[in-house]
């Protein structure tokens, strides 16, 4: 019940707006609910709605970096009010509409308090605004006076939040509106009102789309003579989500971290959320979770080893949680198609514990809290399928509380998904002779370094419909990146095909160097390794990732390749640079390895003397063959 009221009560500071006027006979008019249904649905168009029914206005305030657009608010006029002359005195009455709703809340709270049994009907108006001011921590007399807020825990919030449930209890309403529009400070006008006390109360709901992701803002009252200035109270946490790419970090800057990256197969792909803490005041718990979708070609490290969440505060204050702190669940059973989530069941108990601001009405300063999730996954062999575009995303969104009057988790809202996304690449490797013959059973051997002692592994590629190799990044074998750890049991040598063609999938970028180990039967092998350079050129701005557009060249622009071939034939040894020809959409890389065709080694002496030369070992073999047959004889 006391929950209840809260929210009513913020309701009412925010929604609700007392307006007084500064001068008697100010032509007051009452608003009854019924008239101002007659405008019902009414938009917001570039921050002003008008009523047309006096002279009052209330003025709402958004949170910085969360627009008004989209929110819809309800409004009820609870009591009208009235100024003395000089502004020394107010007076407020009952609004029919409402009366009887008042009356409810107000005789309960009575009889809890004084131990009696008042009916609705036994509470005058009197009593009901009496009742009301005691709750008023902050009082002040006159119709001009500032007059401080009340706390999100006070007896008035709950008490209002308790009016406003009566209200729909008895299938009243109010003054529905949605904002279309905002003015340029993110603020709307609600303009046209009689003077009186009123409730603003916000309506968004929860999208399940994720598509509105608005907070529910507790009940929000002023007294405004003749305008009110309201801040919402609802606020939703901020989340973006980033990928760590491992090369070229001084120019992407921050660590490598942000919407896109390029691996190999096998390789660790990290990725982080970071996401604000909201305003939890109001809340007596507040839900925190994270849901994650990823490509399958992304293989989850479900592992809490490998998770990392804390809490940071601007002046650098931090927290990391214990694993009891917070729920994993891989492949939830809720047919949301999730890869996993993680779940703080109460973040907000973990911040004032940790980061205790708390005041006198019990609110904490939530300002400049920020929660970083660190986890890990795989590039998994699937990634083969596709390498180049469209790459393989990686969407969040945050799931948390947005209905302050709920006893725990309550009714909950979503951020819209924030994604990532990620590329690998593929070498498509032909070998030939210098007449353009293919050459079957050439074997290689792929390597990181120039002294080629880091071998990059590779295994034979057991996609359906594929042939060709699958990288085996040491990060999959116990090592890190290109160095480190054992040699995989399915490692082998690459080996040209019967076309002469051989493959390698799940490359990064950078440089490799392409050994021949052994040449066909007939032929010399290279005797220097082939350095080839793969450049993806991405985005400038790698920071605004929208998803689906891997697959357009706003993301991977071009794709390039080279090839620095060094042989030596003829006594002489020859270098050259060789730009590859490549497909960006494929990811693939074309380059030819040649083999020239050997030549015969000189001999000495004529035609004339090799076929005297046959003819004596003709006569010999004649003679031999005779005297063995007359020994015979």
């Amino acid at each position: 019940m006391k929950n209840k009221i809260f929210k009513v009560m913020l309701m009412m500071g925010l929604a609700a707006v007392i307006i007084t006027t500064n001068t008697v006979g100010s032509g007051l008019t009452p608003v009854y609910a019924k008239e101002m249904k007659v405008t019902q649905g009414n938009q917001v168009v570039n921050g002003i709605i008008d009523f047309g029914k006096g002279s009052a206005s209330i003025t709402i305030n958004g949170n910085q970096g969360q627009s008004l657009a989209g929110k819809k608010f309800e409004v009820f006029q609870l009591f009208y009010a009235e100024n003395s002359k000089d502004g020394e005195s107010i007076n407020y009455t009952f609004n029919p509409e409402y009366a009887n709703a008042i009356k409810t809340i107000v005789a309960a709270a009575l009889n809890k308090k004084n131990g009696t049994q008042l009916r609705p009907a036994d509470v005058t108006e009197y009593m009901a605004i009496d009742y009301i001011q005691t709750l008023n921590s902050n009082p002040v007399e006159g119709a001009d006076a500032f007059q401080k807020l009340e706390g999100r825990y006070s007896a008035f919030r709950y008490f209002v939040e308790n009016v406003r449930s009566q209200i729909k209890k008895e299938n009243k309403s109010g003054e529905i509106f949605t904002v279309q529009s905002t003015k340029a400070d993110n603020s709307i006008s609600i303009t046209g009102l009689a003077f009186g006390y009123y409730v603003v109360d916000e309506l968004s709901k929860t999208d399940e789309n994720g598509e509105q992701w608005f907070a529910s803002s507790l009940c929000m009252v002023n007294t405004a003579n003749p305008d009110a200035q309201v801040n919402i109270k609802s606020d939703y946490p901020v989340i973006t989500k980033k990928i760590q790419e491992d090369d070229n970090k001084d120019s992407i800057k921050n660590d490598g971290w942000n919407d896109i990256g390029d691996y190999e197969i096998g390789q660790t792909v990290p990725y982080k959320f970071v996401s604000t803490v909201p305003d939890m005041n109001g809340y007596s718990s507040y839900y925190y979770g994270w849901h994650d979708k990823m490509d399958k070609a992304l293989t989850f490290r479900a592992d809490k080893s490998k998770i990392e969440i804390s809490i940071k505060s601007k002046e650098g204050k931090s927290y990391k949680l214990k694993d009891s702190e917070y729920v994993l669940t891989e492949n939830p059973q809720d047919n949301s198609g999730d890869t996993f989530k993680v779940e703080i069941m109460d973040i907000k108990k973990i911040v004032d514990r940790e980061f205790n601001k708390i005041n006198n009405n019990q609110e904490n300063d939530y300002n400049g809290l920020m929660v970083t999730l660190k986890y890990e996954a795989i590039l998994n062999d699937l990634a083969a399928l596709d390498t180049g575009r469209p790459g393989f995303e990686n969407d969040v969104r945050l799931e948390f509380s947005n209905d302050a009057d709920a006893n725990g988790r309550g009714e909950t809202g979503f951020t819209p998904w924030d994604t990532v996304v990620c590329f690998t690449f593929e070498i498509d490797g032909l070998k030939t002779n210098n007449h353009d013959k293919v050459l079957q059973n050439a074997k290689f051997r792929l390597y990181s370094d120039k002294e080629c002692k880091n071998e990059v592994y590779v295994k034979k590629n057991t996609n359906q419909g594929q042939d060709g190799y699958i990288v085996i990044n040491r990060d999959s074998a116990g090592g890190s990146d290109h160095t480190g750890g054992i040699t995989p049991q399915e490692a082998v040598e690459m080996v040209s095909d019967v076309k002469g063609i051989f493959k390698i999938y799940g490359l990064d970028q950078g440089t490799y160097y392409l050994k021949e180990t052994d040449a066909p039967d007939g032929y010399r092998p290279l005797l220097d390794p082939i350095v080839i350079h793969v450049k993806p050129t991405y985005s400038t701005d790698r920071n605004n990732y929208v998803k689906g557009e891997g697959a357009t060249e706003k993301t991977l622009k071009r794709l390039e390749g080279t090839a620095h071939v060094k042989s030596f034939y003829n006594g002489a040894f020859k270098e050259e640079d060789i730009k590859l020809h490549t497909d960006v959409k494929k990811g693939n890389l074309y380059i030819k390895v040649i083999n020239e065709v050997g030549k015969k080694l000189p001999i000495t002496g004529s035609s004339a003397m090799l076929v005297i030369v046959c003819t004596g070992a003709a006569l010999i073999s004649g003679s031999m063959l005779s005297n063995r047959k007359q020994r015979k004889k």
